[in-house]
């Protein structure tokens, strides 16, 4: 351990012991980015960059079991994603493949796919399935992983859902329309029956949710952290707890 370590080690410390855990958020939206600045800045490659930012899943989530967090969405692949070059796409899906298949084998985190399965290739939709369907009676951490995943598509996925719903039901528009309110909106999200985002927090340095749980994160407070994610450390997660305890939530009142 050099000295630079060691100071982060005693300042981490410090700023845990100060931490009231009970005011900290319960639910956690995380968007992983800077994983191919990262390996560009290191001299590695993309995959490695992609490989670097997944290794790094496990040990975030331990910190949140350690802070009282019951909830965390990581977002792993969006929608525009599936633009990015088949070279870079494919390998990109195969490690996202493998760390949602090693959370599951954990046993200590309930997994919970959010995002458009259709988007997706059949053996990354197997993976995610079984993944919820392995961890569905687990009690631990709620662990929701966003894969083909937009915030714009999940509110027209919603929408489309209560539509559907109704309409089974023989509801007509007119009598819908005089219905709806946010409520309904809501049960149809890819997150139903779950409490949303307190913190959202986005790493590389860039200040925008580029349509991240646009719904949910209403409310949310921002947390944005200049480092990538790979390089994502546990002193820089308390911080972020720490911004969140010092801020007044007024829920626009």
């Amino acid at each position: 351990m050099n000295l630079r370590d060691l100071v982060y080690g005693l300042y981490s410390r410090r700023v845990e012991r100060r931490l009231d855990v009970a005011q900290g958020p319960k639910h956690i939206g995380v968007i992983l980015d800077g994983n191919r600045r990262w390996a560009k800045a290191a001299g590695s490659t993309t995959e490695q960059g992609h490989q670097a930012g997944a290794d790094k899943i496990a040990e975030m989530l331990g910190w949140c079991e350690e802070t009282g967090v019951e909830v965390v969405t990581l977002w792993l692949l969006s929608t525009d994603n599936f633009d990015r070059p088949s070279d870079e796409l494919v390998p990109l899906l195969g490690i996202i493949e493998d760390a949602v298949t090693g959370l599951a084998e954990t046993g200590r985190w309930r997994v919970h796919h959010v995002g458009t399965m259709d988007l997706l290739p059949q053996r990354t939709q197997t993976v995610l399935k079984e993944a919820e369907q392995t961890t569905r009676t687990v009690g631990g951490l709620l662990v929701n992983v966003a894969v083909g995943y937009g915030g714009r598509q999940e509110i027209a996925d919603a929408v489309r859902s209560l539509l559907h719903e109704h309409a089974g039901r023989g509801t007509t528009i007119e009598d819908l329309a005089e219905i709806l309110d946010v409520e309904h909106i809501s049960e149809h999200l890819y997150t139903r029956g779950q409490p949303d985002p307190d913190l959202v927090i986005r790493t590389s340095g860039e200040q925008r949710l580029s349509g991240f749980m646009l719904w949910q994160s209403a409310h949310s407070e921002y947390y944005f952290c200049e480092v990538f994610w790979p390089a994502f450390r546990k002193v820089d997660f308390l911080r972020a707890l720490r911004d969140y305890a010092a801020r007044h939530r007024r829920y626009g009142a």
